[in-house]
């Protein structure tokens, strides 16, 4: 059995890397967190998990985190992912996702840190010529957000060749819900992932839910996603982290995604039926830098991990990320 050893976790104040503090504290792993609290919020780190007010790419800072809490294995969730302000606002892209991981995997290498789990995503496929796309599809970003994620892919195998850091580096498709237990969830004020969307326009916080694009070669014209659940998602990483320790020269890439995908005029049924009502829908023009379909071929994460997804549902995607969002009401509420 793997020793656990202390995981940093950066950006686990945000979405994502809340879900992967929670699925090591569950798992028993000593886990810290770094976060800028540009995006994320302090509420979604446990109080029982050191906590770091600052920037990744702050050298004498994460040196400080290293030593005091003998960080073995990084979990880097910290960056900028909206798509479209990738276009609007690339320097920032390539700044917050590839410039600072660069400062980030500096620090990890000067400290001896021999573990590195990185947080990526299928943009970098771009628009992929077959679906389901594996991870040999040629990586042909659309955006500067693949762009930036793709940078980073290449430094990290780069650093792997030459220094004692193996690393794991998980292509996100799109990720969606919130922690069953209601624990964290995706707190971001005008966020622009559908699920989140739909549940918001669900609750009355937005008036309609606009669909980007009915003319792409789906059967029905909208965009075809790989909708996976934060919390498999984020037990992905435990079990990759796993993996890394257990093979020290050893690196990986791997899909993180279900392996099927649903439109979205389908996902915004589901939110329909779940909550028994009717959301208004928009049609709209396509959104620069968003390919028309982009499904996972998982059978690498399945064959080389012992991941099991739980909460392969659209239905139950959409109940969790729904809870979430009438209880992030009440804590505005109360606040």
């Amino acid at each position: 059995m793997t020793s656990k050893v202390p995981v940093l976790v950066t950006g686990g104040a945000g979405y994502i890397g809340s879900h992967a503090v929670l699925a090591l504290k569950d798992a028993r792993w000593p886990v810290a967190v770094i976060d800028n609290l540009i995006t994320g919020f302090r509420f979604a780190v446990p109080d029982d998990v050191p906590f770091y007010q600052g920037d990744i790419e702050d050298h004498e800072l994460l040196a400080r985190i290293f030593t005091e809490q003998g960080t073995r294995a990084i979990m880097h969730f910290a960056g900028s992912v909206v798509v479209p302000e990738s276009v609007a606002d690339p320097l920032k892209y390539y700044d917050n996702n590839t410039a600072k991981t660069r400062a980030l995997i500096a620090a990890a290498v000067s400290a001896g840190v021999p573990h590195f789990i990185f947080s990526s995503t299928a943009a970098t496929y771009g628009n992929p010529e077959t679906s389901p796309v594996a991870e040999d599809a040629p990586q042909r970003p659309i955006n500067p957000y693949g762009w930036s994620k793709l940078m980073t892919e290449r430094m990290l195998s780069d650093v792997s060749a030459v220094h004692p850091l193996n690393h794991c580096a998980l292509r996100y498709f799109n990720v969606a819900g919130a922690d069953p237990q209601e624990r964290s969830g995706q707190s971001t004020e005008g966020a622009t992932h559908l699920i989140k969307v739909a549940v918001e326009a669900a609750l009355s916080k937005r008036s309609h839910v606009s669909v980007f694009g009915t003319d792409y070669e789906t059967p029905d014209g909208t965009g075809v996603r790989d909708y996976i659940h934060v919390s498999d998602l984020a037990a992905a990483h435990v079990l990759a982290l796993e993996a890394l320790m257990a093979d020290p020269g050893h690196s990986m890439t791997m899909n993180c995604g279900y392996g099927h995908g649903f439109s979205v005029l389908e996902v915004l049924d589901a939110v329909d039926r779940v909550t028994n009502g009717s959301i208004e829908r928009r049609m709209e023009s396509r959104r620069s830098g968003d390919p028309g379909s982009l499904v996972s071929d998982n059978a690498r994460i399945r064959a080389t991990l012992p991941w099991e997804p739980r909460y392969d549902n659209i239905e139950e995607i959409v109940t969790h990320a729904l809870a979430w969002e009438s209880r992030l009401s009440h804590m505005c509420a109360k606040a």
